[in-house]
């Protein structure tokens, strides 16, 4: 199995392992097919789109690629990803876990914090919007009410309180 893989290594060109790899890193994310012109742009090949269709056309003679119909882009077919996966651990390139496990941890945690300021805001925003669903706004009840049982306004709350009493003993 090795000197079959290492044959196949040897049939192609650098350029051609290049494209192969750059598709199928593509393909992964998009799960479309991969057109040359994305490949020469996105990767900033030196070659022309011509160019690639060219090397595309022998990655699917040799079995790397297939082309769904005749005016779409190439997949990988499972000789691309077996091909992929040899040439990744080869080159021990493989993804180091605990710091993907890491990024991970720090999205989620980002996220987390996101999501207990918009909590806040929307706590702040429903007392706020609690004062305009007021029917009776010379009582007292319908006053407390606008205060609601929120930790996060407690301060504000106590400045409204104040308010509300000066009013009316102004009144």
């Amino acid at each position: 199995m090795t000197l079959l893989i290492l044959y196949n290594q040897n049939m192609l060109s650098e350029r051609q392992e290049l494209i192969l790899n750059n598709l199928i890193k593509e393909y992964i994310g998009s799960a479309e097919p991969i057109s040359s012109n994305l490949l020469q742009k996105k990767y900033s090949l030196d070659v022309s789109p011509a160019t690639i269709r060219n090397d595309l056309q022998e990655l699917t003679e040799l079995g790397y690629v297939m082309q769904p119909h005749t005016s779409a882009g190439r997949v990988p077919t499972n000789k691309a990803y077996k091909y992929f996966v040899e040439i990744t651990f080869q080159k021990n390139e493989a993804p180091d876990l605990k710091k993907e496990i890491e990024k991970a941890r720090e999205k989620i945690n980002q996220e987390l914090k996101l999501a207990q300021e918009l909590t806040k805001s929307l706590t702040e925003i429903s007392t706020t919007l609690s004062y305009t669903r007021l029917e009776d706004k010379d009582t007292i009840f319908e006053m407390l009410k606008i205060i609601g049982p929120s930790q996060s306004t407690h301060n504000k709350n106590v400045s409204l309180i104040e308010q509300i009493l000066r009013e009316i003993e102004n009144f």
